[in-house]
């Protein structure tokens, strides 16, 4: 069957073409079709013709999902186009409204909601001077008596229709000033509401599934900030409905909706008097944790998670109740602590940890007297807490967790790090008590040896301590030294256990770089622990960790990292990542060596690598020569991004270091060494843009550490640029050059190859333009950067007579009309740059004075609807940079392409284009203001001026 409207030239939005492209949209097994009609359904739904056939497909005789259809493109035209509506039709429409609503209030559930929700917009719309007491109306209209509809039915009706008021004010699309007129009109109206669901709940007679709707009625009510003491009954009367099982999940909804409203915490005396009710329901959640009643568990939880979470400044201000609040505290003490294993036996303990933060910051804000008052108090009950918490990281047994799912152990493994999170936080309340309390409990379980521990309880404590030692300066802790001690004498009978020493150790390693004397009590079990792939990301990272902070007391040690990493290394026991943080530490443990060491290991590690290398070069490329090829190349990377014997100017922003040792730099020795070889597997891979990447990255991590010592491969590298370039064009190619131009621009001595390098590079990339360069938008992303950096770091480049400006100007703007966000992105950077340049580089001015005119089209092309909506800002910046150092020309320019009809957009009047280019012109200093220009006249030409999609723009 054809689809009605699209595949007809006028759309004909009849009765019967609407339950046609239904039927479709349903039952059609094309996708297409679906797709179509769906299309054409949408554009029905915003037809005028709309407001007839609604009405008719409501007919009783039809199928629901026809009768929902018609109810939803009523609310549509109530929700979207209210001021179309004219005035004197609001009450026909409000009781043609009425009579449907009754109609199916024993119908179809479906289509009623969506009748009750058109009657709800149009209610807000006319609330309060067209229809003053909507809401007391709607509950009179539902509870006369009509013989027709039976009691039972309406009281669903109206129950459902008062349930969705409140959900389609918060969604609907009234403007600010109206939003806070209706909430305050609503608000006054609950107490034509609240006595009627009051009533329900306590009628004896009243079904379950009323009392239900009753319960998602007051919970829907409570979130337009009604006062909380208005609350009370019906709060009180959820609290009665937990008993109920098939009441507790939406009583429960209800009270945590209740009290966790913004505006409650106003209402002191209220919250006091449901601590009570909440400290009531201990004796069910007790018995549903030894049921095993995870929902019940979870429910009553949350009910007092939300009183302690949101108020507890409030009922702390209380002093003189500071009893009640305590035991509030002790019942989510309960709730952390439940027994069993997160999250395969409960799943509650997560959600109280947010409490405990909320908790300390509300104690530790308090005027000094008061806090040591309460300091008293809660320190104890921290302390408790992180007992608790550590039971509840410890793993299960081994048998147990190998039942588990992977879903589980990486939930259990979410769950470990919020705990490690709160321990950190905690840490500020109990200070370096908490260490020494950690480090006694630790020290009697492995001293002790008449009860053997769990190993589970060694890894817990232990992780405890990794989780402050990771973010907290413990290097004033008297008992590190102690747990350094300790660490050796730690059975290791398994993978989680080891991983946690591990750990420990790594967190430890600015300590240990303060106290070198203890390195040799834990390098072994490092050292150890690499050779088990079990072990590779923890083993690893923490060799990583030492070597980087220790690097300058390791060089005794560094004979034995170097042969064990190399081992590891040849037996291919760690993944690719690992191997690559392998070779960062050995990177770092290098750089404190004397130069000669430096050679000597170096030579030793890199050998192997380079052998295999050479007899690749010589194989004919397939894919497993390429894995090991990128991986070799990808070793040789990390170590050189790290492998640095001079010691930078942090202070300093500009790229400067303290002069090296004297001799030429290692780096750059073996850089020399295995240049002809690189060369040659390039030659071979010149087509694969990963090893090009690969080759293109080990230069410039060694440009980024090395700087200025990386001057004598300057030339060598900028040729082997040139040719890679010329043969085949790839991005890495221009991203290596750029970061080239960056460091050498004002090295009068070693630039003159790098500017004939980017002079190549910008030939051979104008020619790619010619030939056509849509296919390679990564190229042209990483040109417009090289230029970006020229510009900024050595704008004389753009004097050479061998520069075609004209060309890159062209280019760039060719490059705006990309669909690639990232290309455009880079190519405004460029037009940024080379605006404020007009001036001080006469070929800059000539080429922006004659070609101009071509970027503020494309510019308002872009703004017109061409270009993401995201790119707005960048776009912004080209026209503040006209108006500011072109501003005779630009005036010309934008006048011109203005007056093109329907440019850039039909949506957008002459007036309006006029009064854009007004604005634009005259904001030549406030830069952020000509973004807002161009973000309002954006929407405009998308016809999304005053539009749901504004909202978060």
């Amino acid at each position: 069957m054809e689809p009605p409207g699209p595949a007809a030239p006028s759309l004909d939005f009849t009765v019967e073409n609407v339950e046609k492209a239904l039927h479709q949209l349903y039952y059609d097994p094309n996708i297409e079709n679906k797709n179509l009609a769906q299309k054409w359904l949408m554009q029905a739904q915003v037809s005028p013709q709309a407001w007839h056939f609604s009405w008719l497909l409501l007919n009783l005789d039809k199928v629901p999902e026809i009768q929902y259809f018609g109810a939803s493109a009523l609310h549509i035209k109530i929700s979207r186009y209210w001021n179309d509506i004219p005035a004197d039709q609001y009450e026909s429409l409000k009781s043609q409204l009425f009579s449907q609503i009754t109609r199916f209030a024993s119908g179809s559930k479906i289509v009623l909601t969506r009748l009750c929700v058109a009657l709800a917009s149009l209610a807000l719309s006319m609330m309060p001077e067209a229809w003053p007491c909507a809401v007391a109306d709607m509950v009179r209209m539902f509870q006369a008596e009509d013989s027709n509809v039976d009691g039972r039915a309406r009281c669903q009706a109206l129950l459902e229709l008062l349930t969705v008021l409140p959900e389609e004010f918060q969604t609907s699309r009234l403007p600010q000033y109206r939003k806070g007129q209706v909430r305050s009109v609503l608000a006054q109206e609950c107490s034509s509401v609240f006595p009627l669901l009051e009533q329900l709940l306590q009628q004896q007679d009243s079904p379950g599934f009323i009392k239900q709707k009753v319960l998602k009625c007051f919970s829907s009510w409570v979130q337009l900030e009604i006062p909380l003491m208005d609350c009370e009954n019906l709060i009180q009367a959820a609290f009665t409905s937990l008993r109920e099982p098939e009441l507790f999940d939406t009583a429960v909804e209800a009270i945590v909706n209740a009290i966790s409203q913004p505006d409650a915490q106003r209402y002191v005396n209220t919250l006091l008097k449901l601590i009570p009710p909440v400290l009531g329901l201990q004796e069910q959640l007790r018995q549903a944790v030894q049921a095993g009643d995870m929902e019940t568990s979870h429910g009553i939880c949350r009910i007092a998670v939300a009183l302690g979470e949101n108020h507890s400044r409030a009922l702390l201000d209380q002093v003189q109740h500071w009893q009640s609040f305590l035991a509030l505290v002790n019942m989510i003490m309960f709730c952390t602590g439940i027994p069993g294993h997160y999250p395969v036996n409960e799943t509650t303990s997560s959600l109280t940890l947010t409490f405990w933060y909320t908790l300390q910051d509300d104690i530790l804000s308090f005027e000094p007297e008061k806090q040591a008052v309460y300091q008293q108090v809660y320190r104890p009950v921290y302390f408790q807490l992180v007992d608790v918490l550590l039971h509840k990281a410890q793993f299960p047994s081994d048998e147990e967790y190998g039942f588990w799912s992977s879903d589980e152990k990486e939930q259990f493994r979410i769950y470990r790090v919020d705990i490690s999170d709160t321990l950190m936080y905690v840490y500020e309340m109990l200070g370096a008590e908490l260490l020494s309390s950690l480090y006694d409990k630790l020290g009697r379980l492995l001293t002790n040896t008449e009860q053997p521990s769990s190993w589970q309880h060694t890894e817990a404590l232990l992780y405890g301590f990794q989780s402050i030692a990771e973010t907290i300066d413990v290097n004033y802790s008297d008992v590190v030294p102690g747990l350094i001690g300790l660490i050796p004498r730690i059975s290791i009978s398994n993978v989680q256990l080891a991983d946690t020493v591990m750990f420990t150790i790594g967190a430890l390693s600015e300590w240990l770089a303060d106290h070198p004397v203890m390195i040799n009590n834990v390098l072994p079990l490092v050292l150890q622990a690499l050779g088990n792939p079990e072990l590779s990301i923890s083993s690893v990272s923490t060799l990583k960790k030492i070597c980087r902070e220790c690097k300058y007391d390791l060089p005794p040690y560094a004979a034995n990292i170097v042969a064990v990493s190399q081992d590891v290394l040849m037996k291919q026991i760690h993944k690719t990542s690992q191997c690559m943080w392998l070779m960062q530490a050995l990177g770092f443990l290098l750089s404190a060596l004397q130069v000669e060491e430096i050679l000597k290991n170096l030579h030793s590690l890199i050998t192997p690598y380079i052998q295999q290398l050479e007899k690749l070069a010589d194989e004919m490329p397939n894919p497993s020569n390429k894995l090991a090829i990128v991986h070799i190349l990808g070793l040789l990377s990390n170590l050189f991004t790290t492998l640095d014997i001079s010691h930078h100017h942090h202070e300093n922003t500009e790229v400067k270091k303290l002069p090296a040792a004297q001799g030429p730099n290692p780096v750059v020795m073996v850089l020399q060494q295995v240049f002809q070889l690189i060369q040659k597997v390039l030659s071979q891979w010149l087509t694969d843009a990963q090893v090009v990447e690969s080759v293109c990255a080990i230069f410039e991590k060694s440009v980024k550490t090395l700087l200025d010592d990386f001057a004598p491969m300057v030339p060598q590298l900028c040729e082997m640029l040139g040719q890679m370039y010329s043969t085949i064009p790839q991005a890495s190619a221009l991203d290596l050059t750029r970061q080239l131009v960056h460091i050498f621009a004002h090295e009068p001595a070693h630039f003159p190859p790098i500017e004939a390098l980017f002079l190549l590079v910008t030939s051979v990339t104008l020619t790619l333009f010619q030939q056509g360069p849509r296919d390679h938008p990564d190229i042209v992303d990483s040109f417009m950067q090289l230029l970006v950096q020229a510009l900024k770091r050595k704008p004389a480049l753009f004097l050479c007579s061998s520069l075609d400006v004209q060309a890159l100007f062209q280019c760039g703007v060719l490059s705006l009309k990309f669909p690639e966000a990232l290309t455009v992105k880079a190519s405004c950077g460029f037009f940024t740059e080379l605006l404020p340049r007009c001036g001080e580089i006469p070929p800059v001015g000539q080429v922006v004075h004659e070609n101009g005119k071509l970027l503020v089209q494309a510019v308002l092309e872009g703004i017109g609807g061409q270009a993401s909506r995201s790119l707005m800002d960048h776009f912004a910046e080209i026209l503040f940079a006209l108006s500011k150092h072109c501003f005779s020309y630009v005036s010309v320019w934008l006048k011109e392409a203005m007056q093109q009809d329907g440019f850039p957009s039909a949506r957008v009047s002459p007036e309006q284009k006029e009064t854009f280019s007004q604005q634009i012109l005259r904001e030549r200093v406030n830069k952020r203001r000509v973004k807002e220009m161009v973000k309002e006249f954006t929407l405009l030409c998308r016809g999304l001026h005053g539009t749901e999609y504004t909202a978060d723009y």
